[in-house]
């Protein structure tokens, strides 16, 4: 790719040109993380000595315009010596940029950069790890790399075990739709941890996305998506707990929904004659050793969530009425006359409220923001439903519950596709 094609600044093209080629680029996007970034770095540093000695490879800090010294902390972290901590020392030595990227901001923007230099230094893999991880260790890298190095695999979604109440939008939405959709089975598919290959960074790159929502936001799903549609191979690896930064998750629901279920609905847009015709879905392949980790405690107030719902209701029923029809709208009614204690959100009424919602996007029924904002008190519900459901499961248990609704919707697939036309 030609250099001048990039919009970087001049240090940067002096860096790349001193580097020439790299075997292997990884992306660490970053704002305000200078706590944690500093760990993150020097586990990579340590994966790529520890099993990618003979690979050239270069660091990339992408900052959306930190304050707090996050920059600062990528040059100052470097493991001292190799060999105390590692089995051998590295043949040559990891490149570090770090560098506040131009553009709309936004973690897409972040990813761009990235893939711009895995281009310009012809990086056969790379990879994309956040900036906030405290489990992040040096085998994230195998696992994430390896598989596109060795196996041939151009895009490797993570697999995590987090705690039976982290995850609602990925395990109430967003995994079961995209299976549904597109037939395969990657579990985490808003996961913010990838490898993928040099050749499909470039096909990102070519994509003309990059001054739309995904590159503020959206970045996650818009990655698994394209590679899935578009024939890539892919594969999963299991990278054992993700403990980052908490997010409350009562703190800005709404417009966490938004950006996820936009992007989502937006991509069924694109891609509806890819996901038409599919039915059922078939497992995709996990590299890793699966093991039990201890998981950080999830706290949830389900009053508060189903106060929020009836809340919902009352605000919003007419807007309720129009998408999902008289029928699944009186269904939604009789929940809020539920008690607390045995409140249920039937899997069969929740699935046909996404499809709805989908069909309400498709339609153009209400502005985008407006119609995507009024599901949240519905996805609080569910997900309410779902917390007093699994509370005295264990996670097995709980993730049993998850394939049932992901088989839910895709029987109920039908009713998605024969009402798009």
């Amino acid at each position: 790719m030609a250099m001048k094609n990039i919009i970087f600044r001049t240090e940067v093209h002096e860096q790349l040109e001193q580097i020439g080629q790299a075997d292997i680029v990884i992306g660490i996007p970053s704002f305000n993380s200078a706590h944690t970034i500093g760990h993150v770095v020097r586990a990579v540093q340590g994966g790529l000595a520890k099993y990618f000695p003979e690979h050239k490879a270069v660091i990339v800090n992408s900052d959306g315009g930190s304050s707090d010294g996050t920059m600062e902390v990528v040059h100052a972290s470097t493991i001292d010596d190799f060999s105390t901590i590692l089995l051998h020392h590295r043949v040559a030595p990891v490149s570090k940029i770090a560098f506040a990227y131009s553009g709309i901001p936004g973690k897409g923007s972040a990813f761009r950069t990235v893939f711009e230099i895995a281009g310009v230094l012809d990086a056969r893999a790379c990879a994309v790890v956040d900036s906030d991880l405290r489990s992040i260790t040096p085998e994230w890298l195998e696992l994430l790399l390896k598989p596109v190095l060795a196996g041939g695999y151009d895009y490797v979604s993570p697999l995590y075990h987090r705690h039976k109440f982290d995850g609602t939008i990925t395990n109430s939405i967003v995994y079961p739709l995209t299976r549904a959709l597109y037939g395969k089975r990657v579990r985490q598919p808003i996961g913010g941890d990838f490898g993928f290959s040099g050749q499909l960074a470039q096909f990102y790159l070519a994509q003309d996305v990059w001054d739309s929502d995904v590159a503020r936001f959206g970045i996650d799903i818009w990655m698994t998506t394209t590679a899935i549609a578009n024939g890539f191979k892919l594969t999963q690896s299991f990278l054992g707990a993700k403990i980052h930064d908490a997010k409350d998750p009562g703190a800005d629901l709404s417009s966490m929904l938004y950006q996820v279920l936009s992007a989502t609905f937006a991509l069924m847009e694109k891609y509806a004659a890819v996901w038409g015709p599919v039915r059922g879905s078939a497992a995709v392949p996990a590299f890793g050793f699966e093991y039990t980790v201890g998981l950080e405690q999830v706290n949830v107030n389900t009053a508060r969530m189903l106060k929020m719902f009836r809340e919902g209701l009352a605000n919003l029923a007419e807007i309720w009425g129009e998408i999902l029809g008289a029928g699944d709208f009186s269904e939604v009614e009789r929940l809020a006359l539920q008690t607390d204690e045995t409140f249920h959100f039937p899997i069969a009424l929740w699935t046909r409220v996404v499809y709805d919602y989908a069909l309400a996007f498709h339609h153009k029924l209400l502005p985008v923001e407006h119609l995507i904002k009024s599901m949240t008190p519905l996805y609080i519900g569910k997900t309410a439903s779902f917390i007093i459901t699994v509370k005295d499961m264990g996670q097995q248990e709980a993730e049993a519950e998850i394939e049932k609704l992901c088989m839910e919707f895709e029987n109920a697939k039908e009713y998605l596709a024969s009402n798009w036309k």
